[in-house]
């Protein structure tokens, strides 16, 4: 998939703002809409563009405690591990990072003691072999 700088600053206005229509992203790039439209469709078809969504200004999990449960698992772990994670509703996110954890779960649940449990059950995951958790106290930046 390889993108050029349009195709970077056609994405950069979607994220921004995804209402945009074809003309007004025309005129911000000096293109035709129609062009737009079509890079548009082949940014969706090649899945450099997956969605669109709508941010409120009360995000629908904002009455959630969250927390990042960072996990260093066992060798070769990580494809049955991931595989038990999705299994678990609260985990709202997985990501696999580099450096001295493997995995990090954004965890989701409406109090601190059902997360205590949910950071407990994923502790108790075969392959993971330690856990590391940080409750999110506040969100300071969000784009």
């Amino acid at each position: 998939m390889q993108l050029d700088a349009t195709d970077r600053q056609l994405i950069e206005l979607l994220t921004t703002n995804a209402r945009l229509s074809a003309a007004e992203l025309g005129r911000r790039l000096r293109l035709s809409r129609t062009t737009v439209q079509s890079r548009i469709e082949r940014l969706e078809r090649q899945g450099s563009i997956l969605g669109y969504t709508v941010r409120t200004a009360e995000p629908a999990d904002h009455l959630q405690v969250r927390a990042h449960v960072l996990m260093t698992l066992a060798p070769k772990q990580t494809p049955s591990v991931e595989t038990m994670l999705r299994k678990i509703t609260q985990v709202r996110e997985l990501h696999a990072v580099s450096g001295p954890v493997d995995l990090i779960a954004v965890i989701g649940g409406s109090t601190t003691a059902e997360l205590d449990r949910v950071i407990d059950q994923i502790g108790a995951l075969d392959g993971v072999l330690r856990t590391n958790s940080m409750i999110l106290l506040s969100t300071r930046i969000s784009r």
